[in-house]
């Protein structure tokens, strides 16, 4: 499991920084950066925290993935769980808040 993390989208505002169960992402010089990538649990606390879209979550072959990469825009309780394929193509999945613990 890996993060990928575009620092020219990045805005320094260190939420990534607190969520992190690891404490694998820190700041340097205003950006997120991660320290030890390979020690990732896969959690994306981070990418669903980022609230610019700055984190990818690689989606590797080991669940299914095939290569994408994921990342999370929010709007009020809306969660858009935006994933991009190989091929370029897009699929977007939305999740409520409020009823995500509910099944």
């Amino acid at each position: 499991m890996s993060i990928r993390i575009n620092e020219t989208h990045c805005i320094g505002c260190g939420r990534c920084t607190e969520v992190c169960p690891g404490t694998l992402i820190e700041l340097k010089e205003k950006k997120a950066v991660m320290r030890y990538p390979k020690d990732c649990w896969g959690c994306v606390s981070c990418v669903k925290e980022c609230p610019v879209g700055a984190i990818d979550f690689f989606l590797g072959a080991d669940i299914g993935g095939m290569g994408s990469t994921m990342h999370v825009e929010s709007e009020g309780d809306i969660l858009h769980w935006k994933i991009r394929k190989p091929d370029g193509t897009d699929k977007i999945i939305d999740v409520n808040r409020k009823d995500s613990n509910r099944y």
